[in-house]
């Protein structure tokens, strides 16, 4: 079996990569953790618990570096990821369609 060779300047990126990014990923691992457990409370199966906390936590990580485009602070990342989690792939895109069309009819 192969070693992985020790390579301390990976090791160092790597470190220093997620102590950039630590809050986004933050919030896809609890936006994830979150939508599986709600999903499971609610009864549902293996496949939906798979899909729905992948698909949230992938939007809790495109949120999350989005946030900052609106002058939020990207610490704040981990709440809207638990919020995603809670509410889910179909309330998070319900409460988006209802943002961007109030957005909409004020132009």
């Amino acid at each position: 079996m192969k070693r992985m060779p020790d390579r301390p300047e990976t090791w160092a990126f790597l470190s220093v990569w997620l102590e950039h990014n630590w809050p986004g990923v933050y919030a896809a691992i609890l936006a994830g953790m979150i939508a599986g457990l709600r999903v499971v409370y609610g009864g549902g199966n293996l496949r939906r618990v798979l899909l729905e906390a992948s698909l949230c936590g992938l939007l809790a990580l495109a949120v999350s570096h989005g946030i900052g485009l609106v002058g939020i602070p990207s610490e704040s990342a981990p709440f809207f990821g638990g919020a995603i989690g809670l509410l889910g792939v179909e309330g998070t895109r319900a409460a988006a369609r209802r943002f961007f069309n109030r957005k909409v009819d004020t132009l």
